[in-house]
């Protein structure tokens, strides 16, 4: 059959593919545009092949909280470049991914990527490889976490930096809107602050014990131009170690808006039988190492060859 402009145009629109692609998909098709479809989905996964090895250190962390089911879900997904992450393709799929995890009992990616997209008819893996070949980047759905409950949120947004914060609260009333506006002071905190634990009755010894041991061999190497007896190294790292769990955990934390109380003495002040029952911070691009291009080099290797 003829492939006419006006079935190019339509592909086009369905795929975000190039009008030379979209052609080509339909004479090889004979025009049947569903075959099409998938005929350029089949060349989008030979190019998100080729993607996958680009580190993807921008994109998204984005919360959702379903207050009716009280449920709610911090994820990150990544690109390779803060312009794709920005464009509403790449939004939509970031949402689509939340309200997925929201809609499903999902352990880990995974598993998520196995499971039906929601408001679509194919897996979320399959998805993902399309915004690859439509938006050209690679694209990685690095984590996410589903906390159940009493649940506020907070992105923070600016800088380059997107920092992504779901909480848990318990109350005697998690409408009273104190509670509401205690819990967004405390979403700033964490944001702000980083804690890794609520209390310090969260932090695993191991943790605690490999700081003891990294502080005693900082403390010992002080120590060697003006020795002092083992009894006051050990109070040396006693106090180092309280400073460090004042640093990782949220209680202890000087509360931000006023740094003369901890986080939980202003819990305590709020009442209403308020306390953290947990929470997840995730910022994007943390621990991913990023590719630092050197021009220079770069130019001097185009010279030599």
């Amino acid at each position: 059959m003829a492939i006419t402009a006006q079935d190019v145009k339509q592909l086009k629109e369905m795929t975000n593919c190039g009008m030379m692609d979209c052609k080509r998909a339909l004479e090889e098709t004979g025009g049947d545009m569903d075959a099409a479809v998938k005929y350029l989905r089949e060349k989008g996964l030979a190019k998100a092949t080729k993607k996958a090895g680009r580190i993807a250190a921008e994109g998204l962390v984005f919360t959702k909280i379903d207050s009716m089911k009280k449920i709610g879900v911090v994820v990150e997904i990544n690109s390779e470049t803060d312009f794709a992450a920005k464009s509403d393709r790449f939004v939509e799929f970031v949402e689509q991914v939340a309200d997925t995890i929201l809609a499903n009992d999902v352990a880990d990616v995974e598993a998520l990527k196995e499971i039906i997209a929601f408001g679509a008819t194919e897996k979320i893996e399959e998805v993902r490889i399309e915004k690859v070949a439509t938006i050209g980047e690679n694209i990685q759905i690095r984590r996410f976490a589903k906390l159940d409950g009493d649940l506020f949120s907070y992105v923070h947004d600016g800088g380059g930096s997107i920092i992504g914060t779901l909480l848990k609260v318990e109350a005697d009333d998690a409408a009273d809107p104190a509670i509401a506006e205690a819990a967004k002071n405390l979403l700033l905190q964490i944001t702000a602050s980083a804690p890794q634990f609520v209390s310090r009755d969260d932090v695993p010894q191991s943790v605690i014990d490999t700081e003891k041991a990294t502080q005693m061999g900082i403390v010992q190497n002080e120590n060697e131009a003006k020795p002092k007896p083992q009894n006051v190294l050990e109070k040396i790292v006693e106090g180092r170690l309280r400073k460090f769990l004042e640093e990782i955990c949220l209680l202890d934390q000087p509360y931000v808006k006023n740094p003369d109380m901890t986080v939980e003495k202003y819990i305590e002040s709020v009442g209403k039988g308020m306390k953290v029952a947990s929470f997840v911070r995730y910022e994007k691009g943390e621990g991913i190492e990023k590719k630092a291009d050197n021009f220079a080099e770069e130019v001097a290797s185009m010279v030599s060859n």
